[in-house]
């Protein structure tokens, strides 16, 4: 597989987000097992996680880390931990009967990059991002935590989730070569975060867009959906999903797309992407 520059490390071009990852009857461990390995032996090395991840929404805080915990066991007992870089997010916290809410209050991002740390099993987190805007702080104050949680040493690196063009810049301004990363959503579906996209590329950091198919029930409904998708796959002879993550590796060289997937067949096809290389017409065509 092709590579892509996160900061200080190289990693695949295609990353694998784990949000939808969880020991439900419908995805038993071992089936979960054979998907990270899957996407170990295709070239994958960014595996994506936060702590608000977990099991059904009916768990509601219970689940809180759930995510975390998984994955580490997970590549713990692949012996694969040295093969990976790890990402995790913190700041959206999941509340009592489902729901979501965020905190970005200092004591409340530093305790999560603790929890972290002690859920991952590892001293140091290789890149940890603050998840998502909280309206009850100003973003300058939470750069200013990001900024003392980056001089701390408990994180290698910082990115941003979910973030605009000036808190970006502003973040960097900041952060500096500490800020290595911007997750934000980005698919066929949803193409508004293209300035994002832009500002990453001028300032040097990796994008990172999430729900690059656009989530689990739009992936399977892409090529319906997104004809010119489906007519590219069609002369290609590849699946409709594979020609959106490439179209999206083809957007810029600081992207690295994070789809998910709970089985090997998925995360096979999706590594595939990083070595689909589309023409310019047929860039510009899936562009319209």
């Amino acid at each position: 597989m092709h590579t892509r520059t996160l900061g200080p490390h190289q990693v695949g071009a295609i990353g694998l987000g784990l949000m939808t990852f969880d020991q439900t009857g419908s995805q038993p461990r071992q089936q979960l097992l054979d998907t990270v390995s899957a996407a170990l032996d295709a070239g994958v090395t960014l595996f994506d996680t936060a702590d608000a991840y977990g099991p059904g929404d009916e768990l509601g805080a219970d689940a809180q880390g759930e995510n975390e915990r998984l994955i580490a066991s997970l590549l713990d007992e692949l012996g694969a931990r040295e093969r990976v870089l790890l990402a995790t997010k913190g700041g959206h916290v999941r509340t009592e009967g489902g729901g979501w809410d965020t905190d970005s209050s200092a004591e409340h991002l530093r305790a999560a990059v603790d929890a972290s740390l002690g859920r991952l099993g590892v001293e140091q987190l290789a890149l940890w991002q603050h998840h998502r805007p909280d309206p009850s702080v100003p973003y300058d104050d939470v750069i200013g935590t990001l900024k003392e949680i980056a001089d701390s040493g408990k994180v290698a690196t910082v990115g941003l989730s979910n973030a605009d063009p000036d808190q970006i810049r502003a973040a960097h301004a900041v952060l500096g070569d500490a800020l290595v990363s911007v997750q934000n959503q980005f698919s066929p579906a949803f193409r508004s975060s293209r300035p994002e996209i832009d500002v990453c590329e001028e300032l040097g950091l990796a994008f990172l867009p999430w729900s690059p198919l656009g989530g689990l029930g739009s992936a399977k409904e892409l090529a319906d959906k997104h004809p010119a998708f489906a007519e590219v796959a069609s002369a290609r002879g590849v699946s409709a999903q594979q020609v959106a993550l490439a179209w999206e590796l083809a957007q810029s060289p600081c992207v690295i797309p994070i789809p998910g997937a709970k089985r090997p067949t998925s995360v096979q096809d999706s590594a595939a992407a990083a070595d689909l290389e589309l023409t310019a017409d047929e860039v510009t065509r899936l562009d319209g």
